[in-house]
Formats: C-alpha cells, sequence, structure tokens
C-alpha cells in the first residue's frame, strides 16, 4: 500500500479510535462490540474488547443470559458472563506490569459505573468516546474525578484510505 503525495494522515484520535474500533471486532457480545485502547504519549499501552473470561464460553457459544432474562442495556451488569473491553484493556495493562497512571483512553462506548470507577482508580486522565451509554451515575462520577471526556466520532471509511493507492 502506497499513500499518494499529499495524502492526509489520520490525526491522533482517529488512529487511536480507529485501533479501538479494531479491537471490537474480536468482541463475542451478542448485544454490542465494544473496544477500548489506553495510550500514554502517543503509544498504545493496552487494548481491550468485551467477552467472556479467558477460557469460558462464549455469548456467541452459549446465548446472551442478559437477552434471556429480558435485562435493558446499562442494568444489571454482575449478570453478564462478559468482562468490559475498559476491564480487560486495564487488566492487560496490570499482567504485563505496565502503568496507565495518566493514560487516555479511546473507547467505541462510554464507559458504564463499574468501568468508570476502575478508570478513575487506575488514574486514567481523559477519555474518547465514539457513542454514548445509558449510565448517568458514570458520568457524574467522572465529572466528579476530574476525567475529561469528549466525542469522538468518524467517517466509516478513513479520510486517509480514500487516498490510498495501491
Amino acid at each position: 500500500m502506497t499513500l499518494k503525495p499529499g495524502a492526509e494522515r489520520p490525526s491522533w484520535h482517529e488512529y487511536f479510535m480507529r485501533i479501538a474500533q479494531l479491537a471490537a471486532t474480536r468482541s463475542t457480545c451478542l448485544r454490542r462490540q465494544v473496544g477500548a485502547v489506553i495510550v500514554k504519549d502517543k503509544r498504545v499501552l493496552a487494548t481491550g474488547y468485551n467477552g467472556s473470561p479467558a477460557g469460558l464460553k462464549h455469548c456467541l457459544d452459549i446465548g446472551c443470559l442478559r437477552e434471556q432474562m429480558g435485562i435493558p442495556s446499562g442494568e444489571r451488569h454482575e449478570l453478564c458472563r462478559a468482562i468490559h473491553a475498559e476491564q480487560n484493556a486495564i487488566i492487560q495493562a496490570a499482567t504485563s506490569g505496565t502503568s496507565i497512571m495518566g493514560g487516555t483512553l479511546y473507547c467505541t462506548t462510554f464507559p458504564c459505573v463499574l468501568c468508570a470507577k476502575m478508570l478513575i482508580n487506575a488514574g486514567i486522565k481523559e477519555i474518547y468516546v465514539a457513542e454514548g451509554y445509558p449510565d448517568e451515575l458514570s458520568r457524574d462520577m467522572l465529572d466528579e474525578a476530574g476525567v475529561e471526556v469528549h466525542r469522538l466520532t468518524l467517517d466509516e471509511v478513513p479520510k486517509a484510505l480514500k487516498d490510498v493507492r495501491e
């Protein structure tokens, strides 16, 4: 792949959100595919997507308990087999001994309150999200903690890729 002369490269924000979107394609959730990337100093520290814990059956294979019970989105998180994308990114950083203190999260969906509390305690200072999520307590806690939250929506096809010549 070769870029045409003068082609625009994606901004750092677009670049990292595109990585989060790519991570979301690994999700095994039947309701919502979410991807997350934790970044510091323009370096990717960890990625995550929502799915069952390692080695356990996925909702893709056995069905969604929350769906079967008629539980609406944003409620009763404890009744879910999956670990959220943000949680998996935090765990990935922890298991590799990588500090994410002062980092930035790029996530395809606004964090729920459980993830928000973990992100606050992990020292995440800024969050970029592509879409919302119905959780006012999460927003309130992130605001109270001084975590900056930004909405970042992207076109389906990145501008830089429109200028690519094979």
